[in-house]
C-alpha cells in the first residue's frame, strides 16, 4: 500500500466517521479560540481528517490520490532525495496541516464562533510540491479536463484563492490554501539542500525546471 493511498483511507474513515458523529467532529474542528484559551493543540491535526460533507471529501481525497502518487514517487525515486523518501512525504503532508492553519490561528483566535475544518492546507501542499517538480503537467480545473499547465495553474489558483478569501463568502478557508502552497515549495526546496547539504543538487533541480519551461 502507499503512502499516499494509506492517508487518504485513514482520512476517509476517519470523516465517514465524523458524519455519522457530530460530536467526534466538534471535538477535532480547527477553533483557534479553544487552541488559545484551552491549550487544545490536537485540533491543528485532527482537523485535517474530518470534512463537512461528502463532496468535501472525495474533492480532497480525489486531488491527494493524483498528484500525491505524482509526489511520493518522486520522493522514492533517488534521483534527487537519498532513499528517505517514505519519511520526507509524511513529514511533507502532516507538517503542511498544522502549519497551512498558522495565518488563521493568529487571525481568528479571539473568535469563539470560528471554526473550519478539512485536509485542503495539507493537500494544496502536496499540489503545489506536485507543480514544483512537474510544471509542465496538465490539470484540470472543476469542470474543465486537464489542460492547464502546472506554470499557469499555480499563479491563478494563489490569485483566486486569495480574491476570494477577501471576499469571505463561501465559508472556505482560502488561507490554508495559499499557505500550504507556499510550504509545499519551501519543504521540498529545504528538502533537497538538506539531503545533500549542498545547493548544488537544488541547482540541478532548478536548472531541469528552467529548462522544462523553455527558460533556460
Amino acid at each position: 500500500m502507499t503512502n499516499t493511498l494509506l492517508l487518504l483511507l485513514s482520512t476517509s474513515a476517519i470523516s465517514i466517521l465524523g458524519f455519522y458523529f457530530p460530536a467526534l467532529n466538534a471535538k477535532m474542528l480547527f477553533k483557534p479560540a479553544r487552541i488559545k484559551n484551552n491549550k487544545e493543540w490536537y485540533r491543528f491535526f485532527s482537523s485535517g481528517f474530518i470534512h463537512a460533507n461528502l463532496e468535501h471529501l472525495l474533492f480532497n481525497m480525489f486531488s491527494l490520490f493524483l498528484f500525491g502518487t505524482l509526489v511520493e514517487k518522486a520522493y522514492l525515486s533517488g534521483n534527487y532525495f537519498s532513499g528517505n523518501g517514505t519519511m520526507l512525504f509524511f513529514t511533507l503532508y502532516l507538517s503542511a496541516l498544522p502549519l497551512s492553519l498558522l495565518y488563521s490561528y493568529f487571525r481568528h483566535n479571539k473568535k469563539t464562533n470560528y471554526a473550519s475544518l478539512g485536509a485542503s492546507g495539507a493537500v494544496s501542499a502536496v499540489i503545489f510540491t506536485a507543480i514544483l517538480i512537474d510544471p509542465t503537467m496538465k490539470i484540470g480545473l472543476f469542470l474543465i479536463p486537464p489542460i492547464i499547465p502546472g506554470y499557469f495553474f499555480g499563479p491563478l489558483f494563489l490569485l483566486l484563492s486569495s480574491w476570494l478569501g477577501k471576499k469571505g463568502k463561501d465559508n472556505i478557508n482560502h488561507a490554508a490554501h495559499i499557505s500550504g502552497a507556499v510550504y509545499g515549495w519551501a519543504f521540498t526546496i529545504v528538502a533537497l539542500y538538506a539531503q545533500h547539504h549542498s545547493f548544488e543538487t537544488l541547482n540541478v533541480f532548478l536548472s531541469l525546471l528552467l529548462k522544462e519551461l523553455g527558460l533556460h
